[in-house]
């Protein structure tokens, strides 16, 4: 039996605002390069901080966003959005950055890391993880 458990970051907070959302992706950071594993949620509000060219540049904060990009380097590659989340917001996944991986084990193919499932599939994402945070 594996040591390493499984982490899911329920994030349901809007991107800016508060520091929920950036607090998050660096606690997924750090959980991450101590080789966690680790998913990610997107769920509520927390769908906006995966929406494309944000600009929070009139409230006077900078815009962590781009950082999203960086998580395939780090082995994050489950990241799920609730579907009714998003249209409830009336977004759809070509609102959201894409977002990607390279599959060692297919010669590097670079595969998309957001997956949108349904609230019922993401219950049972979060019945089968170890710990689940949520910010």
């Amino acid at each position: 039996m594996s040591d390493v458990k499984k982490f899911l970051y329920v994030n349901r907070k809007q991107p800016y605002g508060t520091i929920y959302a950036l607090e998050s992706l660096e606690v997924v950071l750090i959980g991450a390069a101590f080789e966690q594993d680790v998913s990610l949620a997107f769920v509520d509000d927390g769908v906006y901080q995966l929406t494309k060219g944000q600009d929070p540049s009139g409230i006077g904060m900078k815009n962590f966003s781009p950082t999203y990009t960086a998580l395939g380097d780090y082995d994050i590659n489950k990241i799920y959005v609730e579907k009714e989340s998003l249209e409830a917001r009336g977004l759809t996944i070509d609102d959201l950055q894409h977002l990607t991986w390279e599959d060692e084990d297919e010669d590097w193919a670079e595969k998309d890391s957001i997956r949108v499932v349904s609230a019922s599939e993401m219950a049972e994402i979060m019945d089968q993880q170890d710990i689940v945070l949520s910010f």
